[in-house]
């Protein structure tokens, strides 16, 4: 499966967010016939911008609180009425800040978990639609565990769970094909004020710099290699994309069923 972008339809939820911005930017260089936001906020500005400078491809916006399955399946319902059917849909909003227990596990997993369900109703082969790809925008925190963010890291080792599942049995009858992309730490506002984002009180004297002295990746570059991985990603894979490098993960079988 390789996905050429040019006059696909996309669906980006999260695109005003850090990395969306750039990644649908991205997207948008390589001529998609149509890209639909969903997000909680409209960026006029942005908006404006893309339309202008992209007058070949149809964008749109809707506002959406991913936190409400309503929402999702309204957003989802007025896209395909005004699309016909998505290509690609990149589940990209997220939330860092592990005080809101709630709103994290909300947003970043169940959102992600409801509006790849929604999606697949719409894109499903054996239900008349025309198959494609759904990527879910984990972490390095959803492969790996992290102390200062035990909810934020249990969050996207869902989203991880998840998307890996749902490659297995959907993809033959589906014909839609699931991805995971993994971003390293990369320079966004969700990393700002990370010590008081914490649901525990770390002692700094204990715990050293923490994450300010971890190498991070400018947004562009994160966003540049998503899209490459986009291009190239086959049913099931999930992707780590760190300090700039793209690098195909591969996971340790830790059980077998046994009959």
């Amino acid at each position: 499966l390789q996905m050429d972008l040019r006059g696909k339809n996309v669906v980006y939820l999260g695109g005003f967010g850090g990395i969306g911005q750039k990644a649908c930017r991205e997207l948008l260089d390589r001529q998609l016939r149509a890209l639909y936001v969903f997000d909680l906020r409209l960026n006029e500005e942005l908006l404006a911008a893309w339309q202008s400078a992209y007058s070949n491809t149809q964008i749109y916006y809707h506002k959406v609180d991913a936190t409400q399955r309503s929402d999702l399946e309204a957003a989802y319902k007025a896209a395909a009425e005004r699309l016909g059917h998505f290509d690609l849909v990149v589940n990209g909003m997220g939330v860092l800040d592990d005080r809101h227990v709630e709103l994290t596990i909300q947003l970043n997993l169940l959102g992600v978990i409801n509006s790849s369900l929604i999606a697949v109703g719409h894109m499903d082969k054996s239900r008349g639609g025309q198959g494609g790809m759904i990527v879910n925008i984990s972490s390095v925190a959803g492969i790996e565990p992290t102390s200062r963010m035990a909810v934020y890291s249990a969050s996207k080792y869902g989203v991880t769970g998840f998307t890996r599942s749902l490659a297995g049995p959907y993809y033959e009858p589906t014909g839609i094909a699931f991805v995971t992309i993994c971003p390293g730490l990369t320079e966004t506002p969700l990393l700002a004020d990370m010590s008081s984002k914490t649901a525990y009180n770390f002692d700094a004297s204990s715990t050293g710099s923490g994450s300010r002295s971890i190498k991070r990746q400018p947004v562009h570059v994160c966003a540049q290699n998503m899209v490459k991985v986009i291009e190239q990603a086959t049913n099931g894979s999930a992707w780590r994309l760190d300090i700039g490098e793209i690098t195909q993960l591969e996971f340790p079988v830790m059980w077998i069923p046994q009959f």
